[in-house]
């Protein structure tokens, strides 16, 4: 059985992909199983530049393949950000008491287009995976969700800007979505779908 690093330490990740690869006979494993790698800096330009340095430094470290991922959300109005920062994009703002990461960085990003009309929000969210196996050129995919931003946020499933992100093809949030529906539509399930049709061959190669 081919072996892979998922370069997190997210247990729903590491049993969502686990489950996807078995099939293929693709063992994942987390980076739980080596702590020795401690955190990895995403100091990369482009989602695709964090996942390489993510997938590359699990890779260097254990010599086994890698895979990593980085994701985010790009306003049109604000010039493509958050972008990459889009986990860390409230960190210049105070929490309000009781509110969590991702509701600070929704709360900054409402404000930002407090005054943008609505046919000037469109939206998308990003998502690049890159696997690399040691001594072969990596492989990286991209996924793209197109949407709109709400106004308020509306829905309670998902997480991130799940809540204030609106597909008007479905007239529905990303946070009102089941976890069936949205890896249907989502930037992350169409670059996990992408890479999931690559991935046996590279590993084989």
């Amino acid at each position: 059985m081919k072996t892979i690093i998922l370069a997190t330490s997210n247990s729903g990740k590491i049993a969502e992909l686990a489950e996807m690869l078995a099939a293929s006979g693709i063992e994942v494993l987390g980076l739980d199983a080596f702590p020795q790698i401690g955190e990895i800096e995403e100091n990369g330009a482009t989602f695709e530049e964090n996942a390489l340095i993510k997938a590359m430094a699990v890779a260097k470290a254990t010599g086994l393949a890698a895979l990593a991922d980085d994701s985010g959300l790009m306003v049109d109005a604000l010039e493509g950000a958050p972008g990459v920062y889009s986990a860390r994009y409230g960190l210049d703002w105070a929490y309000l008491p009781g509110e969590n990461r991702d509701q600070r960085n929704m709360r900054k990003l409402l404000h930002e287009m407090a005054n943008v009309p609505a046919g000037r929000r469109q939206c998308h969210f990003v998502t690049a995976m890159a696997a690399v196996k040691p001594g072969v050129k990596p492989l990286v995919c991209r996924g793209e969700w197109q949407g709109e931003l709400l106004g308020e946020p509306l829905g309670s499933n998902g997480f991130g800007y799940d809540p204030v992100f609106f597909d008007p093809q479905i007239q529905k949030s990303a946070a009102q979505l089941s976890r069936e529906e949205k890896n249907s539509r989502s930037h992350r399930g169409r670059a996990l779908a992408c890479m999931l049709r690559l991935l046996p061959q590279y590993l084989g190669d």
